[in-house]
């Protein structure tokens, strides 16, 4: 009996361990999980597409040309942007779009009009600041290097023109408000620090000067967070 008694004790004891180590197990696991879901890192990929405004400077000169200016034409145009987050706070910023500039005299070259006509292309990287403790409007600051490329360069009263590439910088602000965890609209201003040189031929005449178009870039769309 006393055999008897041991084994089931043995029994009865062994089974409630195997219950309480289960026990432990799913608790455990459900932890695991919870805490997997509170620092389970979104995605960091965003995308954005804007209608953006153009608006130059009309600043400029045709070097041993005194008194002469320039001015540039503004314009809309479409653009879309990629975001990468290093954290909820940083990020990176890649600005695609193109737009084109008719190119005026002023002041002592008034009489050329329309000197011509360029197309450019102004890639800009930023890096970005976001506050993230507003709830829904996440407003961010940002300062980044822009590389414009000119092409489709045509001559109006000019013989021939060619805008040279160039760097630049740029300062930017902006906010998204999220209207849930992936839509969200957007509203944004650039301002590019952009002077290219420039080679003109105006009747036989070889000249050269400097375009400051320095651009503003306003904008507003659609955000979409991966």
């Amino acid at each position: 009996m006393g055999v008897a008694r041991g084994v089931t004790a043995a029994i009865v004891l062994i089974l409630m361990g195997q219950q309480a180590v289960a026990a432990e197990l799913a608790q455990a696991a459900s932890v695991q999980q919870a805490g997997a879901a509170v620092t389970e890192w979104p995605n960091p990929w965003q995308v954005r597409l804007r209608a953006l405004g153009v608006i130059t400077e009309d600043s400029g000169y045709v070097n041993a040309v005194p008194g002469s200016g320039l001015s540039y034409s503004n314009t809309v145009t479409p653009e879309l942007d990629i975001s990468y987050y290093f954290t909820d706070n940083i990020a990176t910023e890649l600005i695609l779009g193109a737009t084109y500039a008719n190119i005026e005299g002023q002041g002592a070259i008034g009489a050329l009009g329309n000197v011509g006509k360029v197309w450019l292309l102004p890639p800009t990287l930023t890096l970005q600041y976001h506050f993230t403790d507003l709830g829904a409007f996440k407003p961010y600051v940002g300062a980044g290097v822009n590389y414009t490329i000119f092409y489709n360069q045509d001559v109006g009263s000019a013989d021939a023109l060619k805008i040279k590439n160039t760097f630049g910088t740029a300062l930017q602000v902006g906010f998204d408000y999220m209207v849930d965890q992936h839509w969200g609209v957007n509203f944004d201003v650039k301002k590019l620090f952009l002077k290219p040189d420039f080679d003109v031929t105006v009747d036989g005449a070889k000249l050269t000067g400097r375009a400051a178009l320095d651009p503003w870039l306003i904008g507003a769309g659609v955000t979409y967070r991966f």
